[in-house]
């Protein structure tokens, strides 16, 4: 029973981490030091989808299914619970070229902001004059 809800555990994670690989970046336009673990995942992201590299999220998967009695994940993480999933198969490459994009304007607006921040001398958005009234 406890073997099943690690299963879940796991799992519930795992898209924590998705979410945060796709969204991150965001969040360091407010918290500098997101910028690291973010650059990390991403940097893992892009391995991952090059590379035939074991996730250690399905690997702890697959060790809490064999402890539980179910059955072994049969391919990846996002191959089982993504794609065919949350979009159809053959999105994958789009949706990996969406996820880079993403990525990449959430760096692009978080590189504008600090180099504002460095000019104004100012570390909130009232240097750039947002929520002035």
């Amino acid at each position: 029973m406890v073997a099943r809800a690690l299963v879940e555990v796991v799992v519930v994670v795992h898209f924590a981490v998705l979410l945060f690989l796709v969204v991150g970046g965001f969040a360091a336009w407010r918290w500098k030091q997101v910028f690291y673990a973010h650059l990390a995942m991403a940097t893992w992201g892009l391995l991952v989808v090059a590379f035939p590299i074991a996730c250690p999220l399905t690997f702890a998967e697959n060790y809490f299914r064999d402890r539980a009695g179910l059955p072994r994940l049969e391919a990846g993480f996002i191959d089982t619970y993504v794609d065919g999933v949350l979009y159809p198969d053959s999105a994958a490459v789009g949706v990996q070229l969406l996820v880079a994009s993403v990525v990449l304007v959430s760096w692009c607006g978080m590189w504008l902001r600090w180099r504002g921040e460095r000019r104004t001398g100012g570390s909130g958005s009232r240097a750039h004059g947002v929520g002035a009234h």
